[in-house]
This record gives structure tokens, C-alpha cells and sequence, in this order.
């Protein structure tokens, strides 16, 4: 027995093809590098960490696999995490994945909670929970506006990735979704209209929304001057919001837009039962949602993210128009927050901070507190954070109402013979 038979993750080195191994090995140093960016928070740590583990892992974990084994997933060289292209579809499909069941440890995970979109809605009780609708109930026409116009990547990217990036309607929606900086929205949306491609599509979704963590500060600091960074916000009068208000809100909000847009109605119904049990002091219930299902979730989801980012599943061809349109959307939306930060900076007769415009960029609750870092960096006795978390979770309500707008319009122009 020779060394490369040995020591198969080397082995498998030496039998794939060059641009295959380049990738692996970049792969398993990215990883590495996600996990320190993540430890010192430059990137988000809950996604980060599990996810650089699962990369570099699953590429140094490569192996050739035997006659049987390579029937049963299709591939020559694989690994013993999971398979993410097995289907149901067949009698011998149902055979191939009770089978995969048995070799592959996180398969079920991703079979019976990723695959179908489960996971996402998991996170959004978890973000339900851990939000507060109240601060959007206070500024509800502020956050409505910087939410608007924080989802112009979403709505510019579309045609751009129909037009200059050779993809298909369904696969142009998923990438444009990304603008709205939702992770969970992203898979769900990308599951229902471009599963060929979910897998990287939601991948490079949570590569951006991390490094966004990292790259809305030099934005925000490359937009708005220092003395209107560290501006402090003044209002009127602000109004207190009972709970049974905020109760309110949650079964009429979420029951209309169920009703508007029932494709999306699992992450509607999702938040808002997240935030309704936050709203009824179900204590034990709450406990469940934020520090069992979000974090169990959160866990998961980065490090299946990061499994999958095996080097033969990333080098698609599809792969580099969806980086390119990725982060053009991210930047694009980001910009149009800002925008709308200062158009309700110049309605309120100045006394606003435009900073606040970012956290329209809906990752609940980091863009918020990208916000409120950046903001107190610049005047230590400024506080944003309530009005800021009143325009992401405006954020997250109108990214799921587009997502729900593209998926409902996609399928029809499918079934319609079109584009």
C-alpha cells in the first residue's frame, strides 16, 4: 500500500485535475482565514466560525471513492460529509439516499431541514424572538422610506443579471435577492426558483453578509462626513408602544401579508410568531426560539454552508457571474440605504443621523449595529440603535415582500413559456 493510498486526502491531490486541487487548497486557507476574521469579529463569529471550519475541512477531507460508493453518489471523488445533489425523484433515487443516510454524518441535517427551506424559517422565530417591532411602530414612515430605498441592489440587479450575466430569470431573482442582506430569504428564494444552484447561490449569499459586517463601516465612513456620523436624532415626540399594540401588529401584519404573498408565507408566519411569542411573555417558548432553534439553526447553517463549499461544487461556471452580482447588489443596496438615510436626514429638517440608512440593509440585528459602532465612534454620546433597528426590521418585512413579488412573477413567466 502506497502513502498516496494511505493518506487519501493527499492522494485524491494527485489524482484530480490541477484547477481542482488549486481550489482545494484555496479553499481550506480561506477557511482558516474565516475562522481568525471571525474570532476577531471583523466578520460575523455565528457563521463565520462554523462555516471556515466546515470549508477547510470538507476540501482537505476529499477522497477517491470506491465502485460502490461512487454509484451511490455519482461521483468519482466525494466526501463522507453529505450530498447535495441526490434526488427523490425515483425508486432509485429513494434507494441512493437511504444509502447516502448511512455514509454521509450531516446528510440528515441537510436533507430534512436545509433542502427544504426549514432551516431558514428556524432562524427567523429565533429572529422574531430577538426583535422588536415597537421601534418600527415609533418611525414607521422613516423606516418604510430607508427600507425602499435599501432594497436597490434587489431591484437593479435583476435586469443586470438577466442582460449582462447570461443567467436565467429564475437564477437572476435568487442573486438579486441578495441586496436585501437576508441570508434565510436567499435560500428559500434560491430553493424555489434556481435549485440547480442554490447551493452556491446561498453560499456566496453568507460570504457577503459577513464580509458586509466587515465593509459597511468604510462605506458609512466613505459616505457621510464625520459630523453628520455622530449626529444625534430628534423627534417630536416619541410614543410608547404597549405590548398588546406590538401583539396587534403581529397577527394583523403577518395575516395581510400572507395573504398578499403566500409563497412567502412560511417566513412571514415565522417572524411574526417569533415576535408574537416575545410579545405574550411565553418565557419557556422564548427560551426555545432564541437559544435552541436560532443558535442550533445559526450553527448548522454555517457549518453546512461551509461543507458544501467543496472546490468541484464551486468551480460551476454559473460560479462567477453570481460572485459579480452578489456583491454588486449588496454594494448597490447599501448605497441606496445611505441615500435614504439622507433623504429622511433633509425631511426632518436635518436633525436625523443618515448613518441609520445602512441598517435598512436588512441582517437583523447587524446592520443595525454596524450603525450604532460607527455612529459612536464619532460622537460617544450618540445613540441610534432603536431607530436603526426600527428601519431592519422594516428592512426584513419589505425584502420578504419582494421576495415573495419575484417568486410569484418568475414562476408565472416560466409557466408562461417566457424568458
Amino acid at each position: 500500500m502506497d502513502l498516496a493510498t494511505l493518506f487519501q486526502g493527499i492522494g485524491s491531490m494527485f489524482s484530480q485535475e490541477p484547477k481542482i486541487v488549486i481550489a482545494r487548497i484555496v479553499l481550506m486557507f480561506l477557511g482558516a482565514g474565516m475562522v481568525y476574521l471571525g474570532k476577531k469579529e471583523v466578520l460575523e463569529p455565528l457563521i463565520m466560525i462554523p462555516m471556515g471550519i466546515g470549508m477547510s475541512m470538507v476540501n482537505a477531507g476529499v477522497l477517491v471513492m470506491s465502485p460502490d460508493m461512487a454509484e451511490y453518489t455519482g461521483r468519482e471523488f466525494s466526501t463522507l460529509f453529505l450530498e447535495s445533489t441526490i434526488t427523490t425523484d425515483t425508486a432509485a433515487g429513494i434507494s441512493n439516499l437511504t444509502n447516502i443516510l448511512q455514509i454521509d454524518f450531516l446528510q440528515p441535517v441537510f436533507t430534512f431541514t436545509f433542502s427544504n427551506g426549514l432551516i431558514a424559517c428556524l432562524v427567523f422565530m429565533g429572529i422574531g424572538v430577538i426583535s422588536d417591532v415597537g421601534n418600527l411602530m415609533k418611525f414607521p414612515f422613516t423606516s418604510m422610506i430607508i427600507a425602499m430605498f435599501a432594497e436597490l441592489g434587489t431591484i437593479l440587479t435583476f435586469p443586470l443579471a438577466v442582460n449582462l450575466g447570461n443567467l436565467d430569470i429564475g437564477q437572476a431573482a435568487s442573486i438579486a435577492i441578495v441586496g436585501g442582506a437576508d441570508g434565510p430569504m436567499v435560500l428559500f428564494a434560491s430553493l424555489m426558483l434556481a435549485p440547480d444552484v442554490f447551493v452556491p447561490i446561498t453560499v456566496i449569499a453568507y460570504l457577503y453578509l459577513s464580509l458586509c459586517y466587515g465593509g459597511y463601516p468604510f462605506m458609512c465612513r466613505a459616505l457621510i462626513p464625520k459630523e453628520l456620523r455622530g449626529a444625534v436624532v430628534k423627534v417630536a415626540n416619541e410614543v410608547e408602544i404597549t405590548s398588546n399594540q406590538k401583539l396587534t401588529f403581529d397577527v394583523l401584519a403577518g395575516t395581510l401579508l400572507c395573504l398578499l404573498f403566500p409563497v412567502a408565507a412560511p417566513l412571514f408566519m415565522s417572524f411574526f410568531l417569533g415576535n408574537a411569542i416575545k410579545e405574550s411573555g411565553v418565557f419557556k417558548y422564548m427560551e426555545l426560539l432564541e437559544s435552541t432553534f436560532l443558535y442550533t439553526a445559526t450553527f448548522f447553517l454555517g457549518l453546512l454552508l461551509g461543507v458544501l463549499c467543496e472546490a468541484g461544487t464551486l468551480l460551476n461556471p454559473t460560479i462567477l457571474p453570481l460572485l459579480i452580482f452578489g456583491i454588486t447588489a449588496l454594494f448597490i443596496s447599501g448605497c441606496g440605504g445611505i441615500l435614504g438615510g439622507y433623504i429622511v436626514y433633509f425631511m426632518n429638517g436635518k436633525h436625523y443621523n443618515p448613518i441609520i440608512g445602512i441598517a435598512g440593509v436588512s441582517c437583523v440585528p447587524s446592520t443595525a449595529k454596524v450603525a450604532q459602532k460607527v455612529a459612536k465612534k464619532a460622537n460617544k454620546r450618540c445613540i441610534i440603535l432603536n431607530y436603526a433597528m426600527g428601519a431592519s426590521i422594516c428592512g426584513v418585512i419589505t425584502s420578504a415582500i419582494l421576495t415573495g413579488l419575484y417568486i410569484t412573477i418568475v414562476q408565472q413567466v416560466i409557466a408562461d413559456g417566457g424568458l
